[in-house]
């Protein structure tokens, strides 16, 4: 008899049986409240609708047309709408399976076109479980411990946590850009660096925004010498801040992007998007996997694009986002140092007395609310935060829920 990995620990006890918008139901029909949405996939929430439909209507076409060998219609049709939401400029996209297959594209093409050997990443970000992406992780060692030695030519440089250096984010942010000059200048030269590598808001690291003067001194930098802007947008895309994109908030124009979790409301569907000058840079054979660009995650994609649009879940995430934040901070208590967040990616820091980290009474609450009906993760470097990744479809009523589950498990833990 075989059995999953004991590797592999529930954050709740939850065994779902059913699930529709912000609602999962287990096998006894009782309700949960849904604050994770698959880790910020299930944008639409679950089950949608149209999306139920077009992925069902796809999978008596079409299951799987490998695109290496054959073309199919969503692939294409994919390809084409998403020129209607990417940056200006990115025009061009390949399709993977995962967040980390994506990185790792994005890796691959930067050295491919600058022929630099190295790149810079941030302290905090996350950017996937794979050899090269887990050697670009810093959120925690948990994701690169035990296999070394891992990929050389990653240098990692402060990302502006206000919060953790007990700093204004102003202060926070001109001790990151300088810190970065002085990489240049000790470590890598930036004549030998092929891309900077950020997430707009670090996910795994702990919730903690970017800000405009951060993402301009990168863009300058990465202008000045050559080197790629390349964001992760792997957990900020597609309506989770408010904006369509995590780097609209800022300003900045990223060189690539990468895109998953939220663009195919729950199917395996990645991609790499950049300009079709640099991506016809790559050298040939680069490029390809047998599930890239499946065809009914490619439905699912364009469903989940027609719903974003049409039922203006953008907005609802800005709107949400907002009172969801400001909900949380309402009710911290004074075991929560710091809460943060953008659009509906909301995270409450846990503190001891004396300002350190506490994991342990984080992992109590977030216990707690799953006992009490409200399901969220935790996460952070010492697992101290706990966070809310609600579905952009989520309603001011079910808010409202949410926080009132939060603000009882407070005052209990």
């Amino acid at each position: 008899m075989a059995a999953l990995s004991p590797h592999l620990r529930q954050a709740t006890p939850v065994v779902v049986d059913h699930a529709h918008g912000c609602e999962v139901f287990d096998a006894d029909g009782r309700r949960y409240l849904d604050f994770t949405a698959g880790i910020g996939v299930t944008s639409t929430g679950h089950c949608h609708p149209r999306v139920v439909a077009a992925v069902q209507e796809q999978a008596a076409r079409l299951i799987h047309g490998q695109y290496t060998t054959v073309m199919h219609r969503p692939l294409l049709d994919l390809a084409e709408r998403l020129g209607g939401v990417l940056p200006d400029g990115l025009d061009s996209v390949f399709f993977a399976n995962s967040g980390s297959e994506a990185v790792e594209a994005a890796l691959r093409l930067a050295r491919q076109v600058t022929g630099r050997p190295n790149v810079v990443v941030f302290h905090g970000g996350f950017h996937g479980r794979t050899v090269a992406a887990a050697s670009m992780t810093t959120s925690g060692t948990r994701f690169s411990a035990g296999f070394s030695p891992l990929m050389a030519g990653v240098h990692i440089a402060p990302f502006p946590t206000a919060y953790r250096y007990g700093w204004t984010e102003e202060e926070a942010t001109a001790f990151a850009l300088q810190e970065l000059d002085y990489l240049f200048a000790t470590v890598t030269s930036p004549h030998e660096t092929a891309a900077l590598l950020v997430e707009p808001v670090l996910g795994e690291g702990g919730y903690v925004p970017g800000n405009t003067a951060f993402f301009r001194g990168l863009r300058e930098r990465a202008d000045r010498y050559g080197i790629l802007l390349v964001l992760d947008e792997i957990q900020t895309g597609f309506g989770r801040t408010g904006r369509f994109f995590g780097h609209e908030h800022f300003g900045v124009r990223p060189d690539v992007i990468t895109i998953a979790k939220g663009l195919a409301s729950g199917f395996p569907l990645s991609g790499m998007v950049t300009s079709a000058d640099l991506m016809s840079s790559a050298w040939p054979g680069s490029q390809g996997g047998t599930y890239g660009g499946n065809a009914v995650a490619c439905a699912a994609a364009l469903a989940t694009l027609d719903v974003i649009e049409d039922e203006g879940l953008v907005d609802n995430a800005a709107r949400r986002g907002e009172e969801l934040l400001a909900g949380a901070r309402q009710r911290a208590s004074s075991a929560v140092g710091d809460v943060r967040g953008l659009g509906l990616m909301v995270g409450s820091e846990f503190t001891t007395p004396d300002g350190g980290p506490d994991g342990p009474r984080a992992a109590a609450a977030q216990q707690l609310a799953s006992s009490k009906g409200l399901l969220m993760l935790t996460c952070g470097a010492h697992m101290n935060v706990v966070r809310m990744i609600p579905p952009l479809v989520v309603t001011a009523d079910e808010v409202d829920e949410g926080l009132r589950i939060w603000s009882d498990v407070l005052a209990e833990v």
